[in-house]
Parts: structure tokens; sequence; C-alpha cells
């Protein structure tokens, strides 16, 4: 990032610690953090650390990165919240910085965003995270974040 890009988008300030997020995963290429606005309990972004807006544009090798990302998170919501599906959505309509929405379902009707909760339960929000690191530590994921 260079003297052109001045801006960073809220998803970097959050990568890099100067906005808090809940975060459920880090490795080298991504983060995974709960949406501050979820659909259901337990929804999930899937961020690149690189900040790409479309993801399009992505690397080949990092959108397959990120795939098997949000299938791992997918992995421990299923047990973690029992819903009917596991739904991943890229509309990236909101942050100009792609991410993955990973949202335990039962049915399209909960992928609607304009049922987000806007301020949602700060003990369901930490309840949600410390769910999804349970089951990704009993997956034997070493990526899980504290």
């Amino acid at each position: 990032m260079g003297a052109a890009n001045l801006m960073t988008t809220i998803f970097t300030q959050i990568i890099e610690g100067r906005l808090p997020a809940r975060f459920v995963w880090k490795d080298d290429r991504c983060v995974v953090f709960l949406s501050n606005r979820p659909l259901r309990p337990g929804h999930a972004l899937v961020v690149p650390r690189e900040e790409v807006d479309h993801w399009l544009d992505l690397d080949p090798s990092l959108l397959c990165h990120l795939a098997e990302t949000a299938q791992a998170i997918g992995r421990a919501q299923m047990p973690a919240f029992k819903p009917e599906r596991i739904g991943v959505m890229l509309a990236g309509l909101e942050v100009p910085h792609c991410h993955f929405h990973v949202v335990p379902i039962r049915g399209l009707h909960d992928l609607d965003f304009g049922n987000q909760d806007p301020d949602p339960e700060p003990q369901m929000m930490d309840d949600s995270a410390e769910s999804i690191r349970r089951e990704l530590r009993k997956l034997g994921y070493p990526q899980v974040s504290d």
C-alpha cells in the first residue's frame, strides 16, 4: 500500500487492530471475524488481508484459500448452531474489500440483508464467537484466534 492509497478499508483497520472485532480465525492470507450486523447468530466474514475490492480481481490461489477457509468456518458453524445449511455470499456492496459472508441459515430468507441486526446483544456475539472457536479447535484447525 503506497502513497497512492492513503485510505484503508474498514476491514483493513479491523485486521490491523485499529477497530474492534470478534476474530475466530487468523492466518497469513486472511482473517475471519463476526459480522457486527449479523443476519443470524454466527454470521462470519472471511476477509483477505490484501485489499482487493472485487472478488473477480482476486488471485486464483487467494480465492481458493478464502473458499477453503469459508468451508472450515462452515464446518464449525454446523455443530455450533445446528442450522439447516451454511449459506455463503459474496455481495461486495457494503465495503470495498472482498469478503465472504458465511451464515448459518434456516432458509434463503436468512440471507436477506434487510434482516441485519444493527445492534446485536454483546453476549450473543461473544457466545457465537466462542462456539465457532470451540468447534474449530475440535476439528483441529490451528488458525483459531482467541
